[in-house]
């Protein structure tokens, strides 16, 4: 028996259409092309097509056409004179084909034969077979293909009928539960106990962004930003506002709240000095260090404390108050001994 797919996450109309029509086309045995970009979960539509289907109790097998070179996939699907392939061991089941646009001419007339007549030829014999056939392509590759027009006539003979997964930024109104479905998964993962959501900034920056890699750029995206929301602070207290929508540059950054200036009060003369010698008095109650170094560090340290006590000693907070990057506020906490 095959496992239970993972779980589908979307509330837009266009993900239910979606929903509504695997489970109609599930009851079908016909085969079926699922049609998607990069990240759009082929392959969990492609075992739920089996688990919704009458074979729902046999096997499931997925073969990655991008994954091996013309001979080492001939191998594995109809197998060699010693052992049979995977059609072989899929009778009676669900075999789902990945990325067949990679895939050569002669490599695709072999499965074009097998949809049509539900038999192959190997080692000069026909093998009749009673599979499941679900394959998939990426539209973007076909349309980008110097033999289109041939990937396109394959992709017509081999889907008994066609599965279309539209694109995140088709179904925008998606992206706030998957954020929230990754984001939980990420910090359990973490051991934060809870994912607070981001700032309605950066929601709004999620819901804008186009999502050329789809949902897997999405995940991708959330479990990034939710481990190093998760650096600054471990128990994930407050909405996440940097989405780092790409490792390599600058995260998205909610705006900060400006720091006020500080309100500095009158001292009132010491008695029996005058406004003259205040200072003076000032430095010597204070006991503060003579030395040039030892007055930075005392004032870095102050402006450190002050930093923590306005941001509720939340270390992003305080690295923002101050203008600086969390890991130059951390430098600084190391460079007074306030963490090891």
């Amino acid at each position: 028996m095959a496992a239970i797919p993972p779980q589908l996450i979307g509330e837009s109309s266009e993900f239910h259409a979606l929903l509504d029509w695997v489970s109609d086309i599930a009851s079908l045995n016909v085969p079926v092309l699922v049609l998607g970009e990069a990240g759009s979960g082929k392959e969990m539509i492609a075992s739920r097509i089996h688990f919704l289907s009458q074979r729902w109790e046999q096997g499931y097998y997925r073969v990655n056409c991008a994954a091996y070179d013309a001979d080492q996939l001939d191998g594995i699907i109809y197998g060699d004179d010693v052992q049979g392939g995977v059609l072989a061991q899929a009778e009676s089941g669900t075999l789902f084909f990945d990325n067949i646009e990679s895939l050569k001419d002669r490599q695709l007339e072999r499965l074009v034969h097998l949809a049509e007549y539900s038999s192959y030829e190997q080692g000069g014999e026909d093998h009749s077979v009673d599979i499941r056939l679900v394959f998939s392509a990426n539209p973007l590759k076909i349309i980008q293909s110097d033999r289109r027009e041939r990937l396109g006539d394959y992709m017509d003979r081999l889907g008994g009928d066609v599965v279309h997964i539209p694109p995140l930024r088709e179904r925008r109104s998606d992206i706030a539960s998957l954020m929230i479905h990754f984001g939980r998964k990420a910090a359990s993962r973490l051991g934060a106990g809870q994912f607070p959501g981001v700032t309605s900034e950066a929601l709004e920056a999620l819901m804008a962004h186009d999502w050329p890699d789809n949902v897997r750029g999405l995940k991708n995206v959330v479990e990034r930003t939710t481990a190093r929301a998760f650096l600054v602070d471990e128990m994930l207290s407050q909405p996440i506002a940097d989405i780092h929508f790409n490792p390599f540059g600058r995260a998205f950054r909610s705006p900060a709240p400006q720091p006020q200036p500080l309100e500095m009060e009158a001292v009132p003369p010491v008695r029996g000095q005058s406004v003259e010698q205040m200072p003076k008095a000032l430095e010597t109650e204070m006991i503060q260090p003579t030395d040039f170094s030892g007055r930075i560090m005392t004032f870095e340290r102050g402006l450190i404390d002050e930093a923590m006590q306005v941001s509720d000693h939340h270390q992003g907070k305080a690295a923002d108050y101050l203008g600086l990057t969390y890991h130059q506020f951390r430098g600084l906490l190391r460079k007074h001994g306030l963490k090891k």
